[in-house]
């Protein structure tokens, strides 16, 4: 079977909060498989840097784009430069996203919309523009990063859960109304995964080993498997897929009954009666 199997080479692959441990690798994943890759964050000489390496280790074609995904004109303006230059969009993946940490009752509103503003309306922004051409062209693609978090709250996360609860909803909304156009949406929601916005909670062995014991595959999860699961989704491969949510949490959420104690420990307790 060809490393190509999914189809991706020459697709024009729009990633937003590109410059970043997620981003970044879903980026690298995308450029190995001959896609054409468009790097979309805030810091322009950054961009630019990353796009021509992306570009220089892996012989596609790199468009950095250097916008704010909570400004309109910024995101009008993208959209542009990648029509300028590939002249149409097959695949966008959202990703740009903050995480603010506050009891509610701490929870100032400042805060609560700048979260809500780059985690939601930022989604909303780049999937509005960005679908008006996939509309025209009568095909797409978006996946965007949720989180497990989104259905079960991330307590004294401030406004996190909500944000990415509205994703998910904004993601079926897509589908439900885009699907006759031949576009397609869907969400990842990770837990449990080492990114650079979560990597301070590893630092302590004790949290790293005390987290893998509360998923099924007993580990934690890395950049890899958050981009791989990306591939697919981003691909014809997974062509029948719309409005769906795909948990990369190496089984966590199927895990909270066997966290609720029982003499002699659960499996012990099976064994005995």
């Amino acid at each position: 079977m060809s490393d190509k199997w999914l189809g991706l080479t020459d697709k024009v692959c729009v990633v937003t909060g590109a410059i970043g441990g997620m981003g970044t690798k879903i980026c690298e994943a995308l450029a190995d498989q001959g896609a054409k890759v468009v790097a979309l964050d805030m810091k322009q000489d950054a961009v630019t840097a990353f796009a021509t390496k992306l570009a220089a280790d892996y012989g596609t074609e790199a468009l950095a784009v250097a916008a704010n995904v909570t400004d309109e004109a910024s995101v009008k303006a993208a959209v542009q430069q990648v029509q300028a230059k590939f002249g149409r969009v097959d695949v966008v993946i959202n990703t740009a996203g903050i995480l603010k940490f506050d009891p509610l009752e701490d929870l100032d509103y400042v805060t609560w919309k700048q979260v809500l503003d780059v985690n939601l309306n930022g989604y909303y922004l780049v999937t509005h523009e960005f679908g008006k051409l996939m509309i025209k062209q009568q095909h797409g693609t978006f996946v965007h990063i949720s989180t497990v978090a989104s259905d079960i709250p991330e307590t004294y996360s401030g406004a996190y859960s909500t944000s990415k609860a509205g994703v998910n909803m904004l993601s079926k909304q897509v589908a439900a109304e885009w699907g006759m156009f031949g576009i397609r949406s869907n969400v990842l929601e990770p837990c449990l995964v080492k990114t650079p916005m979560s990597a301070a909670f590893y630092a302590d062995p004790k949290v790293e080993n005390g987290r893998k014991e509360l998923t099924a595959s007993k580990r934690i999860g890395t950049t890899d498997d958050i981009a791989n699961a990306i591939l697919f989704l981003a691909s014809d491969r997974s062509s029948y897929i719309n409005a769906a949510g795909l948990a990369i949490d190496g089984g966590f959420s199927v895990m909270m009954q066997n966290q609720i104690p029982k003499p002699g420990g659960r499996r012990g307790f099976a064994e005995t009666h």
